[in-house]
């Protein structure tokens, strides 16, 4: 696919990209990532990746000029390199992510059209790779940008039902829009955004919103669902509720302050999000040799979530010495759960901190360093001995609980460090980027990494089990733009 897009390059293409690649010894049985996820900074937490993107003119763009333009857009991405992760850099891994087509100053002055893939950021959390705020990822539509001195605005619509169903489409309505203004340009910019979903009642469309009658939220979780239907309706199989045809809807909301440009601070981001997340559509159980569906709208329609998110760039020693320092929170609530532990209710924060020392404009030395704490909203899912199965809530063991672990919160510390050699010279974010790390993490969670160990304790198991806090790796790794 790369190949065929560099095949049709002329004149009026622009090519950009970014990759990185590593490899990470990892002695401790792990799958080379240092932690489970970038809660504790993308760096050695991160897989392989590579992305290109293409930009075709059809009309050119003159700067100033009321002419209509136009071009169009393609981007493929995906995280497998081979020799690097398990895809071993299979094709299948790759996606075109983005696919659209622009056109400017038709019908109306400065505003730019667009029809395709409608994805809008305020920028990036560069230590975590995260964008907290930004709206339509996951539309395909129209969108108009007017821009026009300090600020822009755009407002686009569209359906996301692919996104958010996959095979199981359903039309999903989304539409959105977000301002951006220059308080002072260079020095201060605000922003916010929402973006709507609405997912209509269709009657006799089994990928449509629907509910199953007299689902209890415990019974659903535990896959139950069946059995104690057929235990109060014994011999009625074929008399298994049929499900009721409803809607669905949620929404998000995002706000961005921009600051920087004085004294020693580069830039700092702040980025926040609200949101209410789309209820999921069905789940599968099966019971006697059947499959039932459960529709489970009502189930998973109060998931609220806040994510905010902080970023600052300092010079300390022009030339000489960088410091990052960044801030993630959230909290997430369920409404429908309040007996079993879930990633839909839960509380999260952390802080990272990055400093690059230029021994000389080629040859930096980075350290970083990150603290973060997880807590359950519904008892105990973090396990932090080889025998936490017998160290429950009140120390009783509980073989149909819904707890998974003996502890309520996870605390994981992060310290890496090593040489960068940086072809074009000092910045901490400059590329392309070669890098020897090595990286500690300490965990109240026992195993607290992608491993591939038994996590039981019957006495049959060929493999034992050892209880393991600490967990490093040696890392190895290019990164670059292009």
């Amino acid at each position: 696919m790369l190949l065929s897009l560099l095949s049709i390059a002329s004149a009026d293409t622009e090519f950009a990209g970014y990759f990185r690649v590593m490899t990470r010894p990892d002695l401790s049985g792990g799958d080379g990532k240092l932690g489970y996820w970038n809660l504790y900074g993308r760096l050695l937490n991160e897989g392989p990746y590579a992305a290109v993107e293409l930009r075709q003119d059809v009309l050119k763009r003159r700067p100033g000029d009321d002419q209509v333009w136009t071009d169009l857009h393609l981007k493929v991405e995906g995280g497998s390199i081979g020799s690097a992760d398990a895809g071993n850099g299979n094709l299948a891994n790759l996606r075109l992510s983005q696919a659209y087509a622009q056109a400017g100053n038709v019908l109306i002055r400065d505003v730019t059209w667009r029809l395709g893939t409608l994805e809008y950021t305020y920028g990036d959390l560069g230590l975590y790779d995260m964008r907290p705020a930004q709206i339509l990822t996951d539309t395909l539509g129209v969108s108009g940008r007017y821009t026009a001195g300090r600020g822009d605005i755009v407002f686009g619509v569209g359906d996301a039902g692919w996104s958010i169903h996959g095979a199981d489409y359903n039309t999903v309505i989304s539409g959105g829009g977000a301002l951006r203004f220059a308080l002072v340009p260079s020095h201060l910019e605000v922003g916010g955004g929402a973006q709507y979903w609405f997912e209509p009642e269709v009657v006799g469309n089994r990928f449509a919103p629907h509910d199953t009658p007299d689902v209890a939220y415990e019974d659903w979780i535990r896959g139950e669902v069946v059995e104690k239907w057929l235990e109060e309706n014994p011999n009625q199989e074929e008399s298994f509720p049929s499900p009721t045809p409803t809607d669905a809807h949620s929404w998000k909301v995002v706000g961005y302050l921009g600051f920087g440009g004085f004294g020693p601070i580069r830039w700092n981001n702040l980025f926040a999000n609200v949101a209410l997340l789309h209820p999921e559509g069905r789940s599968t159980e099966t019971y006697g040799g059947a499959d039932y569906d459960i529709y489970v709208r009502s189930l998973t329609n109060e998931r609220r979530q806040i994510n905010v998110g902080d970023e600052l760039q300092l010079t300390l020693v022009p030339e000489r010495l960088d410091l990052v320092v960044g801030g993630l929170f959230g909290d997430y609530t369920d409404g429908d759960n309040d007996i079993a532990p879930s990633d839909y209710d839960r509380t999260f924060w952390s802080s990272v901190a990055r400093t690059e020392l230029y021994v000389t404009p080629t040859v930096h030395l980075l350290v970083e360093g990150s603290y973060a704490q997880e807590k359950s909203h519904n008892g105990n899912t973090y396990r932090n001995h080889v025998d936490s199965i017998f160290e429950n809530t009140n120390g009783k063991t509980d073989a149909e609980g819904l707890e998974y672990g003996d502890s309520d919160e996870r605390t994981t510390v992060q310290a890496k460090g090593g040489v960068v050699l940086s072809p074009l010279g000092p910045g901490l974010w400059t590329r392309p980027s070669l890098r020897l790390l090595y990286g500690l993490q300490w965990s109240s969670q026992n195993n607290a990494y992608g491993n591939s160990f038994v996590t039981t304790l019957d006495q049959y198991n060929d493999f034992g089990n050892v209880e393991r806090h600490f967990h490093s790796v040696l890392a190895l790794e290019a990164e670059a733009w292009f």
